[in-house]
């Protein structure tokens, strides 16, 4: 049996996960001494509630080497295949931890692929892996594939705010203060060309030329139509919305079920009111 494993980065429901059946390893997150498994005993919206009016910033981390240790021991001992999809190394050391566990399991059976993205990047990817694994495919094959359609993800993101990147000290207050003053609206991109980190892009006056610009970039990197096209927000979809509706006069339509929601571990550092797109490029 080939096992599909992913982190809760990924941004899927746990209804979603258990109609696939892709085995599930949670990040944490933590509001001072409170800690929560995300989406399991905190969910999307109750966690961007705590984030307005929280006074403690919070904090994620990383499934722990136990979850990995368990899972990959229980695959050699049953002799099942793992292909495990974690959230970028460029943005979590969720890869490297279980590299390291795969490690020590010394199992040959067990794939963990650097995916390069996250949360609807990483989905695209776990659902070509199941319907791969649904075919009959192995994890060898699923791997090889993940490998390959990794470098085409892409994923760019209009914050409504930069608060949240200022609070966990990634941007100085002085640049935080003329973003405000200007209601600067950054783009933040997140792809294999970038090692996987998250980078600001691009930063306009307001939500609609921000949005404008993630619509133009799709002349440059066009989406590939074997895929699924998907929107995301964090927190509220009006947004989103505004978003759908530039794409589809760009001739790219998006259902509702293909708008999904972004949680904690990339939500802590956006903030709400973002939305983005996720495609596989041709």
């Amino acid at each position: 049996m080939v096992i599909i494993a992913t982190d809760s980065a990924a941004d899927f429901e746990m209804n979603e996960l258990q109609k696939m059946n892709v085995t599930y390893l949670p990040m944490s997150v933590m509001f001072g001494e409170d800690q929560y498994l995300e989406n399991i005993s905190i969910s999307k919206e109750e966690f961007f509630e705590r984030l307005k009016s929280d006074s403690h910033f919070p904090k994620t981390s990383q499934p722990s080497p136990a979850m990995f240790e368990e899972l990959f021991e229980n695959a050699k001992k049953n002799s099942d295949e793992v292909v495990y999809l974690p959230l970028s190394s460029g943005l979590s050391g969720d890869y490297q931890t279980a590299m390291s566990v795969k490690n020590m399991v010394g199992y040959e059976g067990i794939y963990v692929i650097d995916t390069l993205t996250c949360t609807g990047g990483q989905r695209l990817l776990v659902e070509k892996a199941v319907k791969m694994r649904d075919e009959g495919y192995t994890g060898a094959q699923i791997a090889e594939k993940m490998e390959s359609l990794k470098e085409k993800t892409v994923i760019y993101t209009v914050m409504d705010t930069l608060e949240y990147l200022f609070k966990n000290g990634r941007l100085s207050n002085a640049a935080y203060y003329i973003a405000q003053l200007g209601h600067i609206k950054p783009i933040m991109h997140c792809a294999a060309n970038s090692q996987g980190k998250a980078e600001i892009v691009s930063k306009h006056i307001g939500l609609n030329k921000a949005i404008r610009y993630i619509v133009d970039r799709l002349d440059d990197e066009v989406p590939d139509p074997e895929y699924p096209f998907y929107v995301m927000y964090t927190y509220d979809k009006v947004n989103a919305y505004k978003l759908v509706e530039k794409l589809k006069e760009k001739g790219i339509e998006v259902s509702e079920d293909r708008i999904i929601p972004v949680g904690a571990t990339v939500g802590a550092h956006i903030g709400p009111y973002a939305c983005a797109v996720a495609y596989i490029k041709k």
